[in-house]
């Protein structure tokens, strides 16, 4: 056999062993098999270490109804209005009344009330009748509208009142006075009212032999006001004399006084 015939049996031979050699070593090996430990699974719980848990305490509970208030002087207020006219025909009724309310809404503004605290809140018209005989008849016709004028400063109160009534206002439905600053003096209160829930819940604790922990929980009971009264010494003065209604408004002194602003909230505290 000549070289030209060897050298390609030996390299055949040679390929052949080391495949041989090389599907031995792998099948040595163990396959490696993908599993999921119970601890990394999807459904596993997500444990976050936050520091000592606090238990929710179902028999460990003081529970206290607190309400403070605090006292304001209000600073603006609100005027409802009402024109009044009278006519024997519908339309000269209601032609009269629309004057008599856009006069009161010039001077209004002439006053210095901005246009968008001016309001028509009300209008209705009605037949007069007359019952003396038999049958009722129709006699005239009544209409009236109603202007509801808000964030008056008290300081302007008396003389909007005064120079008002110039316009063809004959009635006042309302005074009601308000305070600007609602909503710090509501803030204030509900600070008081934490304080004393918390010394009404040491009270009862130390009472009863334990001691109060944390708040668990709070909840606001008290309603949102606009901390406003009604000044009813004014409401609903039916004035048909011009002459008295304006030695009224001249005469008002505005005395607003003080008025109270609520907070309610209940407190449930652990006790130890």
């Amino acid at each position: 056999m000549n070289k030209k015939t060897i050298l390609p049996i030996l390299l055949i031979i040679a390929v052949t062993t080391l495949c041989t050699a090389c599907q031995g070593t792998s099948s040595s090996v163990p396959p490696v098999e993908e599993s999921v430990s119970p601890e990394s699974g999807a459904d596993k719980d997500i444990v976050l270490d936050l520091g000592e848990k606090i238990p929710y305490y179902t028999g460990n509970i003081v529970s206290v109804k607190s309400s403070e208030t605090v006292n304001v002087v209000p600073d603006i207020a609100q005027i409802v209005y009402s024109v009044r006219t009278e006519e024997k025909t519908a339309s000269a009724c209601q032609q009269n009344n629309a004057e008599a309310v856009s006069l009161v809404i010039a001077q209004l503004k002439e006053l210095g009330v901005a246009e968008n605290s001016i309001q028509t809140s009300d209008y209705y018209m009605h037949p007069v009748y007359n019952y003396s005989g038999s049958t009722a008849r129709v006699t005239g016709y009544e209409a009236t509208a109603s202007l509801t004028v808000s964030d008056l400063l008290i300081d302007d109160l008396d003389e909007i009142l005064s120079k008002s009534v110039d316009g063809g206002i004959n009635t006042i439905q309302s005074i009601t006075y308000m305070a600007s600053n609602y909503d710090e003096s509501y803030q204030e209160a509900l600070r008081k009212a934490v304080d004393t829930a918390h010394q009404k819940a040491q009270v009862l604790a130390e009472a009863s032999g334990r001691n109060v922990g944390i708040a668990l929980n709070i909840t606001e009971v008290s309603g949102y006001s606009e901390a406003r009264y009604d000044d009813t010494a004014r409401s609903n003065m039916m004035m048909s004399v011009k002459e008295d209604m304006k030695a009224m408004a001249d005469t008002a002194g505005i005395m607003p006084g003080e008025i109270q602003v609520e907070a309610s909230i209940i407190v449930e505290y652990q006790m130890y």
